[in-house]
């Protein structure tokens, strides 16, 4: 009788420069987490007008997750792959995790980040160096529509802007979305609106 073992996936990232530019070579993701290794990210916010209010979708990750686990976050985000652009990884990540299907015009760039977080999860250090782009999408579909990818969350759910803000701010929820993100996103949302 033959036994396989169970074959584990490695999710290779460009390293890059404090600019996010590719400098030719590569990590493997846990590695670029355990020894703090610049790689880059891309952050998406589906955000809709629902009854004269102005909602967020936040997804709450997996209780498997390796960071981060049960707590909410961006709508969806992803690490980008050797490669790929900030935009294929966003839409591609989009596509995995919540079923949606977006083309690279409908992305909104709202902002930039740089990601210096120390953590520890399982007993094993966390060291983040990211650069990310943070994305706005408008999206309306309802939570229990979308079609969630369950080994990354559990679930999703639209919260009003102002709530989400109160939730990272005041931690009233356990969250892992950087408060300076939410406030890119609400600064995206009013402009937005004030275009004609």
């Amino acid at each position: 009788m033959i036994q396989y073992e169970e074959m584990i996936v490695l999710e290779w990232l460009d390293v890059v420069d404090k600019n996010g530019e590719p400098t030719g070579e590569i990590v493997e993701r846990s590695k670029a987490h355990r020894e703090g290794i610049w790689h880059r990210t891309s952050h998406v916010w589906l955000v809709r007008k629902k009854d004269h209010r102005i909602e967020v979708l936040v997804q709450k990750r997996s209780a498997d997750k390796d960071a981060y686990p049960g707590c909410y976050d961006t709508s969806s985000a992803g690490h980008i792959p050797v490669g790929c652009s900030y935009e294929e990884s966003a839409i591609r990540e989009l596509k995995e995790e919540l079923g949606v299907t977006a083309r690279e015009e409908d992305l909104h760039l709202c902002g930039r980040r740089t990601v210096y977080h120390d953590e520890v999860f399982y007993g094993q250090p966390f060291i983040d160096r990211q650069i990310s782009n943070v994305y706005v999408i408008w999206f309306d579909r309802e939570a229990e529509d979308f079609h969630i990818q369950k080994e990354e969350l559990e679930s999703v759910r639209w919260m009003e802007l102002g709530e989400c803000i109160r939730m990272v701010e005041e931690q009233t929820e356990k969250n892992c979305i950087a408060p300076e993100e939410i406030k890119m996103v609400e600064r995206f949302v009013k402009n937005s609106l004030r275009t004609p």
